[in-house]
């Protein structure tokens, strides 16, 4: 993050000073340890929230018009509250006027107020920039305007903001991990009830790294939508067979043994084993964890991938690639793509002691392999959305 000083100075220069206080927010990007794929349809994630995110420095209006500006990009996006509108020309500003759009649906007052956002997490990278953006701006806007909402409300919110607004059609895991983290744990999410728990990451000598293939992608120009839709038609096949069906994510894996026959379209069949598989792996690889096997969980995260890269085809050859040589690495017990997949991420348990020669030589073979030199970020995991001077 900028600098106090710096920041105020460059959101003065931006939207001018008039002698009103303004106020900084901050909120989380996230890591999934695992339970990928799983949450729109109703299954259940671990995810942990970054202590990367988003600052935004926000001052109130009374005129009801909207300033949005990033230190990471020139230009102002310029709206009033009465007509909060997807342009393509906005780009990232798209995500917080999303979000102002879904407190318009609802009726709530907005005044208007000027926002200078500044992140440091990787655009692009799977590690949520966007729930962070939303996540930001739905408390500062609670807070501003004096709303009684609680955090899972603006979870909610924010993923209606995405979906709806900036048309991705994404589960409620992002939002939910950026809103309710906790430091030093993990959240255990069911995502179709919002049931929870936080699962301590005791990890000892071992430590979760993250590595950036740098290989960009942009979710509504991928796959991802129609992932979603191939589920749905699994679903729609899956209700005619098993009569207490209610959602994907309650689907037991001796029930889709009993079914998997009547999927007849491969790739659908694929996807489906894919999740249900994945959601079993998630409550007994969190067993794991809260046991502090710590073998059993990376063993999990790997099968993890592998089911990611056969089942449900969301890899790619760089995140594949990063996977195969983190493995080949002694003292990394577990590595995984984490995120919606076509680039980004992987997540990997490595031994403290063995940090350094994972860098090296991961990034020495990832390079020759594909071309692109990794980033690697030691992932300290803290607490979700907030006034950035003292708490929720």
């Amino acid at each position: 993050m900028l600098g106090l000083n710096v920041l105020r100075e460059e959101f003065e220069q931006r939207f001018g000073a008039n002698g009103d206080k303004s106020r900084i927010f901050f909120a989380p990007g996230r890591v999934n340890l695992i339970g990928e794929h799983t949450d729109f349809t109703g299954g259940y994630v671990l995810p942990a929230a970054l202590t990367y995110g988003t600052w935004a420095m926000v001052r109130r209006r009374s005129d009801r018009i909207v300033h949005l500006a990033s230190t990471s990009f020139s230009g102002i996006a310029e709206f009033t509250t009465d007509e909060v509108v997807y342009r393509q020309e906005d780009g990232w500003a798209n995500y917080p006027k999303g979000v102002l759009a879904e407190f318009k649906k609802l009726g709530l007052p907005l005044s208007g107020c000027d926002i200078l956002f500044e992140g440091n997490i990787p655009k692009g990278a799977g590690l949520s920039s966007s729930a962070s953006i939303e996540m930001v701006t739905a408390i500062a806007v609670k807070c501003l305007e004096g709303l009684e909402l609680t955090s899972v409300d603006l979870t909610r919110l924010a993923q209606r903001a995405e979906n709806q607004f900036v048309g991705v059609n994404c589960g409620i895991m992002d939002q939910f991990a950026s809103g309710m983290g906790k430091a030093g744990h993990a959240i255990l999410l069911k995502c179709d009830t919002l049931a929870y728990r936080y699962v301590p990451l005791s990890l000892g000598e071992y430590q979760l790294v993250i590595t950036n293939s740098n290989k960009q992608r942009s979710l509504t120009e991928s796959n991802y939508n129609q992932r979603r839709l191939e589920c749905e038609e699994g679903i729609r096949v899956l209700q005619n067979y098993l009569l207490d069906f209610t959602c994907l994510g309650n689907v037991t894996v001796e029930q889709w043994r009993s079914v998997q026959g009547k999927v007849k379209t491969p790739e659908v069949r694929k996807r489906l084993e894919h999740i249900i598989r994945e959601n079993d792996r998630t409550l007994v690889s969190t067993k794991a964890l809260e046991a502090g096997n710590l073998q059993a969980f990376g063993d999990f995260m790997t099968q993890s991938h592998e089911s990611l890269r056969d089942f449900y085809e969301v890899t790619g050859k760089e995140l594949d690639a990063l996977f195969e040589e983190a493995r080949q690495v002694s003292g990394c017990i577990g590595t995984r793509m984490t995120g919606a997949g076509f680039g980004g991420c992987t997540v990997s348990l490595v031994h403290q002691e063995a940090i350094d020669d994972f860098k090296t030589q991961v990034s020495k073979r990832y390079e020759g392999r594909t071309g692109l030199i990794p980033e690697f970020y030691i992932c300290d995991c803290g607490d979700g959305a907030r006034n950035y001077r003292g708490g929720r």
